[in-house]
């Protein structure tokens, strides 16, 4: 008897999706990722000339018009099929975004508060109740998976890591697939 592997990356995205389709309509558009950011600027207090925020901003714009050009729609929005193909296509293309690197970096910069170059565990939970809407437990799990090293702090490298994993790695156990809970 053969039996079919899971596809881990498509479950990663596909929980993805769904935490960021904000109306529940069954698509992602432009607003389902400004809100996003705007979740991101709002839990942590950016002004929105804030560097870090125009970065954010400006990440989620190009991103969000590379999966549209990946996805190969003529709408403005994506359904969670086309949204799971086109990060796949996204995550190993790029010539013009590179996601993984490009918004773990922005994002990194926005989750590590006193610029130290490490996000704390004070830090990761505000990330996770904040602007990902998870609880204290989930994101101590994750914390701890994501810390690699168990110095107590995600070190940047740490993080663009997991980033990396969450687009790419098809392991469950990796602590990239952990951003969005325990597959």
């Amino acid at each position: 008897m053969t039996t079919t592997a899971q596809d881990i990356i498509a479950l990663k995205l596909e929980r993805e999706f769904d935490a960021m389709d904000a109306n529940q309509d069954g698509y992602l558009d432009w607003s389902d990722y400004q809100q996003l950011a705007d979740r991101y600027i709002r839990a942590y207090g950016l002004d929105k000339e804030d560097r870090r925020a125009r970065a954010l901003q400006s990440f989620h714009q190009i991103y969000w018009l590379e999966l549209l050009r990946h996805a190969g729609v003529d709408s403005d929005r994506l359904t969670k099929d086309q949204f799971v193909m086109a990060n796949r296509l996204a995550a190993i293309d790029t010539s013009r975004l590179n996601v993984t690197e490009g918004g773990g970096h922005t994002i990194f910069d926005v989750l590590d508060v006193d610029g130290d170059n490490e996000i704390s565990k004070d830090e990761f939970v505000r990330f996770v109740r904040d602007v990902r809407k998870g609880n204290a437990p989930e994101a101590m799990e994750a914390f701890t998976r994501l810390d690699m090293d168990g110095d107590g702090m995600i070190s940047r490298m740490e993080f663009i890591r997991a980033i990396r994993e969450h687009y790419l790695s098809q392991d469950p156990d990796a602590p990239g697939s952990m951003f969005f809970g325990r597959l």
